[in-house]
């Protein structure tokens, strides 16, 4: 259950009434957030999505939503606020799917089930890291599509969901199948922010995002 001892109730709707604004000519991506969740499959496509362009300009609207306004702790306790709610949510462009290291809770959530595949009738993309693909499976919008979860839970995921196209965890990181794109999550949930990111600008803004990023210096430190 969401942790919410230290916040009152008239706190948390005085934080609920302070609604992170949009600008509705932008596209607006979406990362759920729900208790326990993996803190690296929501900073990573914040990291990414949230750059600007170089002269400044914003390019999407990111946001984060929970089922409801409450305080979250991550896997890593780190202790989060929802931007928005399934209540209030906008229809969003990116649908992003993080996770847990137990699913359980999600998996058998109909309101975070029924979200997610309201929101994926008109998504332009739906994006899901590590065993956010159980999600996924859960809802049957991805049907027929290949997918990756984290690294040696492919087998179940299949098992579980047997109309996925599961692919080879163990060889395979980043998976795009029409507009459905999943990773192994972590930190691979970088990979599928930035090939998303290239998707829906240009190369070179995704370099200028990897250059802001420094992750060419984590790429030379794995060599040294």
């Amino acid at each position: 259950m969401p942790i919410t001892d230290n916040l009152s109730k008239d706190e948390i709707q005085s934080l609920a009434k302070n609604i992170k604004s949009l600008d509705p000519s932008l596209p607006t991506i979406g990362i759920l957030m729900y208790d326990k969740v993996l803190m690296t499959e929501l900073t990573a496509p914040i990291d990414v999505f949230a750059k600007h362009l170089e002269d400044g300009k914003q390019l999407f609207n990111v946001i984060t939503i929970a089922e409801d306004y409450n305080l979250f702790t991550s896997e890593e306790g780190l202790k989060m606020f929802p931007d928005y709610t399934f209540a209030n949510a906008p229809q969003l462009d990116i649908i992003i799917v993080p996770s847990a290291y137990d699913m359980t809770g999600q998996v058998k959530n109909k309101k975070l089930i029924e979200f997610i595949k309201s929101q994926d009738t008109n998504t332009e993309f739906t994006v899901s890291n590590c065993a956010g693909a159980s999600l996924i499976g859960e809802t049957g919008i991805a049907d027929g599509k290949k997918i990756v979860t984290w690294i040696g839970g492919g087998t179940e995921l299949q098992k579980n969901y047997p109309n996925l196209k599961v692919q080879d965890d163990s060889k395979i990181s980043f998976v795009e199948d029409g507009k459905f794109l999943s990773s192994n999550g972590n930190l691979a949930s970088y990979i599928s922010s930035l090939e998303l990111l290239e998707k829906l600008t240009s190369k070179k803004h995704r370099k200028f995002v990897e250059s802001y990023l420094y992750l060419d210096r984590l790429q030379q430190w794995k060599n040294n």
